[in-house]
């Protein structure tokens, strides 16, 4: 019934909320959890990455409903830069990349530049700073975050060469509903049994160290960017990251909890189940940002006041526009809420 949902009112422009689909990658760790439980049609074998919410290059994402249908994300931002709100006036294109990865097996041992070395010595691209939240993870997984202590880089060269390099990685045992921020320069890796979902600069600048000698589907080594990783690396010892303080804020059929918040995006948890309340629950936006809902359990509706209307079930993303018209989200489920 409509009259059981929540409300979410925002500046009334008459932009709707659209459905995106997202972009696949194939990586050599890759499984198939994607595609079973997360009900991504994408041709692709193995399924490593789904970009959900993408506007970059090598991986763009389409929307599937609404005025836009069948048009890529990224066109239509370059249209409509006033979808994107005051927070990214300048702008013409996400700022953001939202994803899911399944790591059937370790990922490479990686670090991200920040925004300086990239603007620098990458044509000036953004840098990559990320967040993780495990959606799922196997009994004995890891991930790797910095390094247990202060490390040479001549030292650390010399044991990516000779295969060593695990003796300085620092290894943090993960659980679902963990949430990790991943400053750019941290030596890290997702390890496998992971089911991950990934908030990030708009980049894929991505310097590997040390691949375990994995081969590709064409027989060859995956190519290491050693001397890059190393210049771009904070090589200090890293504290074990703990678990953020996470207070849920409740209101009738709704809940939402802040996971991070950083210079490039916050992220909340919003929890949903309006089948047992009558009375609806406003929230409002102060129109300086996008909002991006990933749904990551349950399904539901969202209907605009414009008398559409959008299903939606886990897995799918919707990307609201700044100045989107009001809605109304009624159903069982949980989101990623992403803004800048």
């Amino acid at each position: 019934m409509i009259s059981r949902n929540i409300q979410w009112n925002i500046d009334l422009n008459e932009a709707e909320p659209f459905l995106l689909k997202p972009a696949g990658k194939d990586y050599l760790w890759g499984g198939h959890r994607l595609k079973e439980e997360f009900a991504k049609e994408l041709a692709l074998e193995p399924l490593a990455e789904t970009w959900e919410c993408s506007t970059h290059p090598e991986g763009k994402s389409l929307i599937v409903s609404g005025a836009h249908q069948g048009r890529t994300l990224a066109d239509v931002l370059w249209e409509h830069p006033e979808y994107l709100g005051t927070h990214s006036k300048a702008q013409k294109e996400l700022p953001i990349l939202v994803k899911l990865i399944d790591a059937k097996k370790d990922l490479s041992i990686q670090v991200h530049p920040d925004d300086n070395y990239a603007g620098l010595y990458e044509n000036g691209q953004l840098g990559k700073t990320e967040m993780w939240y495990v959606l799922d993870a196997a009994k004995d997984t890891h991930l790797v975050y910095g390094l247990y202590h202060d490390t040479k880089k001549e030292a650390l060269k010399q044991s990516i060469s000779d295969g060593t390099i695990e003796k300085y990685l620092q290894k943090v045992k993960i659980q679902k509903d963990d949430v990790y921020y991943i400053e750019a320069g941290t030596i890290h890796a997702i390890g496998a049994g992971a089911l991950i979902a990934e908030i990030q600069e708009n980049s894929d600048l991505t310097y590997r160290l040390y691949d375990y000698d994995r081969m590709d589907k064409r027989g060859q080594k995956r190519k290491l960017q050693v001397e890059k990783g190393l210049e771009a690396a904070n090589l200090s010892g890293s504290r074990v990251p703990c678990q953020p303080m996470r207070v849920l804020s409740y209101r009738p059929g709704y809940a939402s909890e802040l996971l991070c918040r950083c210079r490039y995006f916050q992220v909340c948890r919003i929890i949903i189940n309006t089948e047992r309340h009558r009375k609806m629950a406003a929230y409002h936006s102060d129109c300086l940002s996008f909002r991006i809902l990933l749904c990551i359990k349950g399904c539901g509706t969202v209907f605009m006041d414009t008398g559409k209307s959008i299903s939606f079930f886990k897995g799918d993303c919707i990307f609201f526009p700044a100045n989107s018209v009001g809605v109304k989200l009624h159903g069982k489920a949980q989101f990623l809420d992403v803004r800048v």
